[in-house]
């Protein structure tokens, strides 16, 4: 995934927020990414692409990682009248985390749009490979001989199958994160934010069917600190919904008896759709996502 990402506007902001907040100019940011200060301005304006190897850049520049960028709350330009919402605001059965603010400078995103899986040869390999067989059946060799490349070649680039697993989902949750930043932007309110939530969870688990799947099934697989930075990017998505859920409960506009439940229950919904959703089937990822949406919100007792 070497595109930009489907929310370049609204992560620019938000790199430029963090950038300030560390008391870091525009010229010493460039300078420690050994680019030009123009090409970060363009970066954190919108108006250039921004691939998942820069934003993990910026990051480690930022000693942040990358689910804390795009959970960094940037203050919206000018404010938006209609979000009410503050951190004290939320009912104790559901927390009040950091979660995105939509941008009103924002340009068109393209979150709904899927091309095909921009991986490199050997992870496009090591997912075939973990789809197929598991990721404890799997060995670098067999992910060598579907790539083409030998085992000493496949090292070069990953020094072990661990890091394979977990560049892969990092990747994962790095896109299905700026996706879900982009779909927020769009909403004005806590229900259509939440339901534009729910539907960017659907296409994704259904657009990329195989990256749910290893991501359901090989959790266990990982070793205990690359399980835990998995795990906290997993949480960034959660409290988005929560925090909508939230605000939807406080305006009166959900009356789901146990929210905090319901909120978790629909994301565990939308994560198993890879179980038995299956590309040519007779629904299309649109028309489950608008099911689902209609699911999300009868779940949650919408008045």
């Amino acid at each position: 995934m070497t595109g930009g990402h489907p929310a370049d506007g609204d992560l620019g902001s938000r790199i430029r927020a963090v950038r300030q907040a560390r008391g870091m100019s525009l010229r010493g940011l460039a300078g420690t990414l050994h680019v030009s200060p123009a090409t970060l301005s363009q970066i954190e304006n919108g108006n250039t692409g921004l691939s998942v190897r820069r934003l993990r850049q910026i990051g480690d520049a930022l000693d942040l990682t990358v689910p804390q960028i795009l959970a960094f709350a940037a203050e919206p330009e000018p404010p938006v009248p209609s979000r009410e919402t503050s951190e004290g605001s939320c009912p104790a059965s559901l927390p009040a985390p950091a979660a995105p603010v939509p941008s009103t400078a924002a340009p068109a995103t393209r979150w709904r749009e899927y091309g095909p899986l921009d991986f490199d040869p050997v992870l496009h390999a090591a997912l075939e490979e973990f789809l197929a067989i598991g990721y404890h059946g799997a060995t670098v060799r067999g992910i060598a001989s579907r790539c083409g490349m030998s085992v000493s070649g496949i090292y070069h680039y990953y020094p072990s199958k661990q890091q394979m697993l977990v560049r892969i989902l990092d990747l994962t949750m790095t896109d299905l994160l700026a996706r879900s930043v982009a779909a927020v932007a769009e909403g004005r309110d806590p229900v259509r934010r939440f339901s534009l939530l729910i539907e960017n969870l659907v296409l994704f688990h259904t657009h990329r069917k195989e990256l749910g799947s290893v991501g359901a099934s090989e959790m266990r697989s990982f070793e205990l600190k690359n399980r835990k930075q998995i795990a906290e990017m997993r949480t960034v998505q959660q409290r988005m919904v929560d925090r909508e859920v939230a605000e939807a409960v406080r305006q009166g506009r959900f009356r789901s008896d146990h929210p905090h439940e319901a909120a978790r229950a629909v994301v565990t919904m939308c994560t198993a759709l890879p179980t038995w959703w299956q590309h040519g089937g007779p629904l299309t990822p649109e028309q489950v996502a608008e099911q689902y949406v209609g699911f999300a919100l009868e779940l949650m007792g919408r008045s």
